[in-house]
């Protein structure tokens, strides 16, 4: 499950003045299952929140799981008359890329599982005969098609698809879309850490700036591993580890994601994946990946992806090691 491990350098100030006369606003709150805060500078007065909330509203009823009046959800209850948005298509069409690149290991029609081991939206439907083996049945983006005109087909109708993975990095993205048809050039949307940053924070004239978490820290202090510099560019971090498990024998600290290509909630050893991409969407669904992925195949991928950058904080044999690509190196700051 994803938590929110970031540390956000924001200002409680409301109201100011820049000297271009941009005036910086802050705004927050909640929405799909976690809170958000956004950041931006504007010589343009118009209704933000009105605005925010028709983005969010537009995401929910297009791919909600929670909701039981979204094209998702009607689709994973076998209404196969629904014809998805351009939003569902290019959610669905950018999955299908990643499950392609990662072989597998990010796959948004691991809803039964999801649902089958309690972090989803909806409790298990199949009949209590039907054992984990025949879930894996229901698994497998090959298995599900969106045609021309918008409509899923399935290969099984019991096929339950869900986009948590990847839709709150694309909130972000088409939050990031409404700003700019708005003329704002400097802004940073955060919606429950997944980042994306445009321009610069004109408060300092610096570019903005986020803060990945030290996973050795308690849980009554925050401290900071690393603090990123975002050059138009998302992050996206993955991870679990304020609940990781250390293990008797070996003392390796591990959390457990649920891996698409055996079903199982299996030991990991990365503990913190964090993602740079041009898209939030597609940090979020490699950052999920990885997770699944290990460290070792996450990182032989990621030196084969010249559209992504990542930082690894993962376990060896008890010891804590970190991963830093090259392009993410390049935007790490001294803390």
């Amino acid at each position: 499950m994803k938590k929110i491990i970031f540390t956000l350098f924001l200002t409680a100030l409301i109201f100011s003045c820049t000297e271009d006369k941009s005036e910086v606003t802050t705004v927050s709150g909640n929405a799909l299952g976690t809170t958000f805060h956004i950041k931006y500078f504007s010589t343009i007065d118009f209704d933000v929140e009105t605005k925010v909330d028709s983005v969010f509203e537009a995401v929910n009823k297009s791919m909600s799981t929670y909701l039981a009046n979204s094209d998702i959800s009607k689709i994973n209850k076998g209404d196969s008359t629904i014809q998805v948005d351009h939003m569902f298509r290019e959610v669905f069409q950018l999955s299908k890329k990643i499950n392609k690149k990662t072989k597998g290991y990010f796959d948004p029609t691991v809803g039964n599982l999801v649902n089958f081991y309690g972090f989803g939206a909806d409790k298990i439907s199949l009949p209590t005969e039907k054992t984990h083996d025949s879930l894996m049945n229901y698994v497998g983006l090959e298995k599900i098609n969106l045609t021309e005109n918008n409509y899923i087909k399935k290969e099984n109708p019991q096929i339950y698809l869900e986009f948590n993975a990847i839709g709150k990095g694309y909130a972000v993205d088409r939050l990031s879309k409404m700003f700019e048809n708005e003329k704002v050039k400097n802004y940073l949307v955060e919606v429950g850490g997944e980042i994306r940053a445009s321009g610069k924070n004109l408060e300092n004239e610096q570019l903005w700036r986020v803060g990945i978490d030290d996973p050795q820290q308690d849980e009554t202090e925050r401290s900071i591993a690393k603090i990123v510099s975002l050059n138009n560019t998302a992050l996206a971090t993955s991870g679990n580890y304020r609940k990781f498990r250390i293990d008797s024998v070996t003392g390796q600290r591990f959390v457990h994601t649920i891996n698409p290509k055996t079903g199982f909630s299996e030991k990991s050893d990365i503990l913190s994946a964090s993602v740079l991409a041009k898209t939030c969407a597609e940090a979020d669904g490699y950052a999920t990946a990885f997770m699944a992925m290990g460290s070792e195949k996450s990182i032989l991928l990621v030196e084969k992806l010249p559209e992504i950058e990542a930082y690894f904080i993962y376990d060896d044999n008890g010891n804590l090691k970190t991963f830093t690509s090259t392009g993410f190196e390049k935007n790490l700051l001294e803390k």
